[in-house]
């Protein structure tokens, strides 16, 4: 809210000058209220390994991130190029691995990443897009610099707690947003279902139906789930409302069954298809890969997609950019040290104590190291896991993050945020919802953002003018 010289910054004007005149006590109310509109709507997760499997409230915090016109364009034009980047990479690393032949991205990044699907390679998904829905964790470290922090392509959560935070400051604050032009950002179900219905497959006969592929309500984002269906008026299903009948994928209903163009799946690879990925899986659809091999059905995002979560593929992404756009990247990458290579392994395990430390294929904050903050016996521990599989972690340096305020009973105090802005992709066009998830470290110092690690969340708002 603060320059470094003091003064407000432009984008938070008008917001400073109404929290000037309001009475704390009265905010801290309405920040208790806000914590039981949440609870009545059901909007909760739960945290995996908990013993008590219980469902937790994403703490929510009133005082909203304030982004200007000028600098959300710059950064959705950098968005829309990594997206645009993300996609051709998956279609070329699954057809003729142009960027390998070429020597922009080593071999061994692709053939020996368990998250790379051979069962992809040679299929073209409809419409040509892989990523129909993809966030972009970006985090700020001064006056118009961001950087990526990591790509999320393989199914990215979130966007309920977007939707849910505007409505609920929309109640709390219904004033606010007359005084001060805020973009909207409600469209994004109906944008959402429009993507996808455009990403039908040639099989579909008519208008498209959708449906979003819930691994159940002991998901931790089964709310998401359930309530994006909701939203975009789509059926929510799971593995065994479904089955393959004459080649189409088709949903129980009270009339039969009701073949299916396109699903939303929340299901990892591992266990969408039994005949293909795990036996075991008792949460997919026996058969669903060869669907959508021979076109008879859309899955979004596509298999196989996660490779461009991995975070050692993460570290070349400037060249992936460069190699696909033929532009240099608009937003900037984190300086990344790959411990699958025997220098920056070296380079790691002697600067741990001043490093981030995360697996490849890590998510929600677990498994990662925040070296300025970690003990002795967990920075010991991490030392004897890269000796042990270095090709696991990638490490970088420890940003200075910005920081936002948070309503406290003190008052307003700084505290540490990242953002995941949301796209939707389809063979026409890309769509970048104005605004996003704005995750926030509550615990003072903190850099980890997650909820599942104690983050909150905030309403963000991107100015109209």
């Amino acid at each position: 809210m603060f320059g470094v010289d003091g003064k407000v910054r432009e984008p938070y004007r008008d917001y400073h000058n109404w929290i000037d005149q309001e009475d704390p006590a009265q905010l801290l109310k309405k920040s208790a209220e806000a914590e039981t509109f949440f609870r009545r709507t059901g909007i909760t997760f739960n945290v995996y390994g908990d013993a008590q499997n219980t469902e937790r409230l994403i703490p929510f915090d009133v005082v909203p991130r304030v982004v200007s016109a000028r600098e959300w364009s710059r950064l959705a034009r950098g968005i829309e190029q990594r997206v645009r980047a993300i996609n051709a990479f998956l279609h070329d690393i699954y057809h003729r691995q142009e960027i390998i032949r070429a020597g922009r991205v080593p071999e061994r990044l692709i053939a020996e990443n368990s998250a790379f699907e051979p069962k992809m390679i040679g299929v073209s998904p409809p419409g040509g897009v892989y990523t129909h829905i993809v966030g972009i964790d970006l985090v700020r470290t001064g006056d118009n610099e961001f950087f990526v922090l990591e790509d999320n392509a393989r199914t990215p959560s979130g966007v309920s707690y977007m939707l849910e935070n505007r409505e609920t400051m929309l109640q709390m604050f219904p004033e606010l947003f007359s005084k001060i032009p805020v973009q909207s950002v409600s469209d994004y179900p109906k944008n959402l279902r429009r993507a996808l219905a455009r990403s039908a497959p040639r099989a579909c006969g008519g208008r498209p139906v959708i449906a979003v592929l819930t691994p159940g309500i002991h998901n931790s984002a089964y709310f998401e789930h359930s309530f994006l269906a909701d939203q975009m008026g789509a059926e929510l299903v799971e593995g065994h409302d479904l089955r393959v009948i004459d080649g189409r994928v088709a949903m129980r209903t009270t009339k039969g069954y009701t073949p299916i163009d396109v699903i939303y799946r929340r299901v990892d690879d591992e266990f969408l298809d039994p005949l293909n990925f795990n036996p075991d899986s008792m949460l997919g659809v026996p058969g669903i890969l060869d669907v959508y091999r021979s076109g008879g059905i859309t899955l979004a995002n596509a298999p196989g997609t996660g490779i461009a979560d991995d975070k050692a593929v993460y570290s070349y992404m400037p060249e992936i950019v460069q190699f696909y756009t033929g532009e240099a990247p608009i937003l900037k990458n984190v300086d990344t040290w790959r411990c699958s290579e025997p220098d920056s392994l070296a380079y790691v395990l002697e600067h741990l104590e001043e490093l981030v430390v995360k697996e490849v294929h890590g998510s929600g904050g677990y498994g990662m190291l925040i070296g300025p903050t970690a003990s002795k016996k967990e920075i010991a521990r991490f030392r004897k896991l890269l000796k042990a599989k270095p090709g696991n972690y990638i490490a970088q340096p420890t940003l200075a993050l910005s920081t936002v305020p948070i309503l406290t009973k003190a008052g307003l105090a700084p505290r540490h945020v990242d953002l995941r802005p949301f796209v939707l992709v389809s063979p026409e066009s890309i769509d970048i919802t104005p605004g996003g998830l704005t995750r926030v470290a509550l615990k003072k110092g903190s850099l980890v953002v997650n909820s599942s690690q104690g983050g909150g969340t905030k309403d963000t708002w991107v100015l109209d003018d």
